[in-house]
C-alpha cells in the first residue's frame, strides 16, 4: 500500500513516514502500539557515501557489522547496495548467508569462536580473525586437516586508549579483545606467530565505537597498519596483503546532523596511517552503527498519563524492551523524543518538562527523564530518532514484551511512501503446544 506525502528535510520525513504508517494502519491503538521503521533510501544514500569516502583505486570490502542490525532482509538490503558482513556469533553468520552473502564477503570476528564454529567458518572460506594464541593454536589443528580458502588474520589490540563510554572502548590496557600488542614478550610472540604460519595474511584492528574520537580510532589503526609493515619485515616478503580497520565512527544523537561523516574519518586515517592508502593492502571496514542509527526510528503510543510529584509522566510502549542501553545508561545514551498526536502529526505547545517511561515492570523504565515536549495526551505517539541501529532490531525480552514489528520505507519523487515488512510483530515467547491437545 502507497501513501502519497512531500518533503525533504529529516524530522519532516520521519513525520511523513509515520503519518503514512498510521494511516495504512502499521500503528493502530490496541493492535500496533509500538514499530520501528528503517528509511531505505536512507541506508543507500549512507552506503553511498562510505563507498564514495575510500579512494576507488583501493581494494575495499565494507563489511557492515551484523550486530547493529541483524534482520535479515536488512542485510541483504546492504548486499544489494554492495556491502560485506562482519559476524560476531554463529546465528549472525547464519543470517548472513540467509541473507546471500557469499562466504568471501563474510568476516567472523569473536573473542569466543569454538572449535566446531572455526572449522564451520574454515570449511565456507569465511575470513575469521583469531583473537588469542589459543584461538591460533585452533586453527593450526583444524588446518592440519586440510586447508581452507578464507583469509585468515590476528586481531591485534593497540591499547591507545579508551573513549568517553569505557564499555564501547575495545583498545584499552586490559579489554578482552585480540592480542595486546604492548604486552612485555607479545610482539616477538606475534612476529614468530607470522613466520610460522604462512596463512596468516591479515592483520585486524577495532579500536572502539561510541565515545572514541577520531584520533583515538585512527592512532589504533596506525599501529595495526606499522605492525603489518613490521610483519612484512620480518619475513622478508609481502605476507601481510590485507588490513581489517574495523569500524566505530560515532553518531551524533544530539540532532539530524550527521557527523562526522565517512569522509572526516579517512581524513583522519591518511594524517595517522598514509601507509593505509598505498595500495599495498586490501582493506575491510566494519561500520554498523553509522550506517544505520541515524536511518531508522521507532515510534509508540502514550498508554496512560499521570501527574506524580508534579511531574508529567507519559506511559508508553517503548522502554527498555527496545531502549536498554537508553534505560540503563542514560547518561552514555540520551535519546531524542519528539511528540505526535494521534495521526502522527507534530504536536505544537509550549514545552512542558515530562517523564517518557515504558512498559516494564521497574520503575527505572524511563526512556527519558524531565523532557521538555508539548504535553503528552492518551493517544499520542512518541518518535524516537536515530534507532536504526541496536535498538529495535535487537529487543530485550524483558516482561516476556512482543518483539514489535519492524518496517522499510521508501519515498517516491512524488512523496509516495511504500512500505516492506522487514520483521513481524511476534510473541517472545510462543506458546508451548500440549501433547494431546486441551
Amino acid at each position: 500500500m502507497t501513501t502519497t506525502v512531500s518533503g525533504t528535510h529529516t524530522a519532516g520525513r520521519r513525520e511523513q513516514i509515520l503519518r503514512a504508517a498510521v494511516q495504512q494502519g502499521l500503528l493502530e491503538p490496541g493492535t500496533a502500539l509500538l514499530a520501528g521503521f528503517v528509511d531505505l533510501d536512507g541506508v543507500e544514500a549512507t552506503v553511498t557515501s562510505l563507498h564514495r569516502a575510500f579512494p576507488a583505486s583501493l581494494r575495499t570490502l565494507h563489511a557492515f557489522a551484523a550486530k547493529a542490525n541483524c534482520l535479515v532482509p536488512v542485510l541483504a538490503e546492504l548486499r544489494r547496495l554492495g556491502m560485506g558482513c562482519e559476524v560476531a556469533s554463529a546465528g549472525e553468520l547464519d543470517q548472513a548467508l540467509e541473507a546471500g552473502f557469499a562466504p568471501e564477503q563474510i568476516v567472523f570476528d569473536s573473542p569466543a569462536k569454538t572449535r566446531a564454529e572455526l572449522t564451520r567458518a574454515l570449511s565456507l572460506g569465511v575470513a575469521v580473525n583469531a583473537d588469542s594464541f589459543q584461538e591460533l593454536a585452533r586453527l593450526d589443528a583444524i588446518l592440519a586437516a586440510g586447508p581452507s580458502a578464507s583469509r585468515l588474520g590476528v586481531r591485534v589490540n593497540p591499547q591507545v586508549g579508551a573513549g568517553s563510554i569505557g564499555a564501547m572502548s575495545t583498545a584499552t590496557a586490559t579489554s578482552k579483545f585480540g592480542v595486546p600488542l604492548e604486552d612485555e614478550g607479545n610482539r616477538q610472540r606475534l612476529l614468530d606467530a607470522y613466520r610460522e604460519r604462512p596463512w596468516l595474511t591479515w592483520v585486524h584492528t577495532h579500536v572502539g565505537s561510541q565515545g572514541c574520537p577520531l584520533d583515538l580510532i585512527a592512532r589504533g589503526v596506525a599501529k595495526a597498519v606499522e605492525f603489518a609493515e613490521e610483519v612484512n619485515a620480518h619475513v622478508g616478503r609481502r605476507q601481510v596483503t590485507g588490513i581489517d580497520i574495523g569500524g566505530g565512527l560515532p553518531v551524533n544523537f544530539d540532532s539530524d546532523e550527521t557527523t562526522p561523516g565517512f569522509d572526516t574519518y579517512v581524513a583522519h586515517l591518511r594524517e595517522h596511517a598514509p601507509a593505509l592508502f598505498s595500495g599495498a593492502y586490501e582493506i575491510v571496514t566494519e561500520f554498523g552503527r553509522s550506517v544505520l542509527a541515524k536511518n531508522g526510528f521507532m515510534a509508540a503510543y502514550v498508554e496512560y498519563t499521570k501527574t506524580v510529584g508534579g511531574r508529567p509522566i507519559a506511559i508508553t510502549h517503548a522502554g527498555a524492551q527496545v531502549a536498554t542501553r537508553t534505560v540503563f545508561a542514560p547518561d552514555a545514551w540520551p535519546l531524542r523524543i519528539e511528540a505526535h498526536d494521534h495521526l502522527g502529526r507534530a504536536k505544537q505547545g509550549r514545552p512542558v518538562p515530562q517523564d517518557i517511561a515504558g512498559p516494564c515492570c521497574f520503575a527505572g523504565d524511563l526512556l527519558a527523564r524531565e523532557r521538555a515536549l508539548p504535553l503528552l495526551d492518551v493517544g499520542d505517539l512518541v518518535v524516537v530518532p536515530d534507532t536504526g541501529a541496536y535498538y529495535f532490531s535487537t529487543p530485550f525480552h524483558y516482561n516476556s514484551l512482543p518483539e514489535p514489528a519492524v518496517h522499510g520505507a521508501r519515498v517516491a519523487a512524488d512523496g509516495s511512501v511504500t512500505f516492506e515488512p522487514l520483521r513481524p510483530a511476534r510473541s517472545a515467547h510462543p506458546a508451548p503446544v500440549l501433547a494431546g491437545g486441551l
